[in-house]
């Protein structure tokens, strides 16, 4: 049965949903790290001003405020719940630039909120999982390939089903569509971006009346074709380069895009065949892009959306004449997680982190429990220890609800002597055991994130 949250948009899980949440982001922060990115978090709030830089997104922020707050207080002072990362992200490049070595790489896993109508994949509260490599004034573009790959590696990693990262280059578009005598690229752009959304017939129709395309339903109908172009390898150039022939398209821009996202697609099909792929109609709607962008879908599971977007953007901040350029990616961790959990993609493997449950024999042994219980810890076993003498099946009974797969006991001798034993409930088999020296099978000895047959 389904648990109706109290608050929309606002999740919560139960512990064992909570343990594959933390698997998810164990998973991400060691493979960021293995990639040599450094861990950075930014304060959750920002002043409005400096939120809205982003663009038309005031009806989204979560604003806050002292409920004794002065109503005189000044405007620049406001402070807002950040709905991204990049936007403190770009703050923080700023204001430590004389701390930070570039090109600097970071990841950034945190809370966002944004009020918007929840529903399943989006909610107002999430978590997400950001990398970004900066510059300082520039930027090897060699970037762009690794963070498709980093991408690629994380989530691979994970209990998902089969995705597919998607890549296209701003600069391959917009040259294109400079080519046909389309001058109002961004407005091509955000038609092109809603094509999965609502069609070929109507991207063509709002290319015709918003995107300058009017006078030549040619140049609408190639801008489609472009779109339509996807491989998993390099031979997409050749495709684009018999589409520009035909509509006689020539620019400096679609040359460049081309070489770029060649280089791209051509080393990610070689360290990650069948991840990567060439998708042409992906344009990512929002403006300060300028050359590769990515999103991500789960195979079978495209109507919830991207679960990993980014790309390169020529100006992530600046500081005077001084410019800061980098490519990011973020992972929408909740979305990814609620799906894991919705579809049962895995589970984990006990409700509690315990592998054993101390149990009492008689009230008067609890301190001799809890030795046993600090001599199995101190090699990093999880225990708990039993807070009451209740009859031993109830003891076991309480072990079993949770998942704890070992149950230990304690007697005596007839000298007074202590008895160890430890009982697997799983299997019934109890023998005797030394607190000093006693450990599980390793797979008991964490809780295991057990995957969905097939993934």
């Amino acid at each position: 049965m389904a648990r109706k949250a109290s608050l929309s948009g606002f999740p919560e899980y139960l512990p064992a949903e909570r343990l594959v949440e933390n698997h998810v982001l164990d998973t991400l922060r060691e493979t960021f790290e293995l990639h040599g990115f450094s861990p950075i978090e930014t304060r959750s709030v920002e002043t409005i001003e400096q939120l809205l830089r982003k663009g038309e997104i005031d009806k989204e922020v979560y604003a806050i405020s002292r409920l004794q707050e002065d109503e005189a207080a000044k405007a620049k002072e406001k402070l807002a719940l950040h709905f991204d990362l990049t936007v403190p992200f770009a703050r923080y490049v700023v204001e430590n630039a004389g701390y930070l070595n570039f090109p600097f790489s970071r990841y950034q896993i945190q809370k966002v909120w944004r009020g918007e109508r929840p529903q399943e994949g989006r909610a107002r509260e999430f978590t997400q999982a950001d990398i970004d490599v900066v510059g300082d004034g520039e930027l090897p573009f060699r970037y762009d390939v690794t963070l498709a790959l980093v991408v690629v590696d994380a989530l691979s990693k994970l209990p998902i089903p089969e995705f597919k990262l998607r890549v296209n280059n701003r600069k391959l578009a917009e040259g294109f569509y400079l080519g046909l005598g389309l001058t109002d690229t961004a407005a091509v752009l955000r038609s092109i971006d809603k094509l999965e959304k609502i069609g070929a017939e109507r991207v063509a129709e709002e290319l015709q009346a918003e995107a300058g395309a009017s006078a030549d339903a040619a140049a609408a109908a190639a801008a489609l074709e472009l779109a339509q172009i996807r491989t998993e390898d390099a031979s997409f150039v050749e495709q684009v380069r018999a589409l520009a022939a035909k509509y006689s398209v020539e620019h400096e821009l679609l040359d460049q895009g081309l070489a770029e996202l060649a280089e791209v697609i051509e080393e990610a099909s070689r360290r990650a065949p069948g991840k990567v792929l060439a998708d042409l109609s992906i344009a990512r709607g929002l403006d300060y892009y300028t050359g590769t962008v990515y999103e991500t879908v789960l195979v079978g599971h495209e109507s919830l959306g991207s679960i990993c977007s980014g790309g390169r953007y020529e100006s992530l901040a600046s500081n005077g004449k001084k410019t800061y350029p980098g490519v990011g990616l973020s992972i929408g961790v909740t979305r990814v997680v609620a799906r894991i959990l919705s579809q049962g993609f895995a589970q984990a493997s006990r409700k509690v982190p315990s592998a054993v449950f101390v149990a009492l024999t008689n009230d008067e042994g609890w301190s001799a429990a809890n030795d046993v219980a600090d001599a199995l810890r101190a090699r990093g076993i999880a225990c708990e220890v039993s807070a009451n003498a209740a009859k031993f099946g109830k003891q076991i009974k309480y072990a079993e609800k949770r998942g704890i797969p070992f149950v230990w006991f304690i007697s005596s001798d007839e000298s007074g002597a202590p008895v160890h034993e430890v009982k697997d409930i799983r299997s019934g088999e109890q023998v005797a055991a030394d607190p000093a020296s006693w450990m599980p099978p390793a797979e008991d000895l964490h809780v295991q994130i057990v995957r969905a047959e097939g993934l």
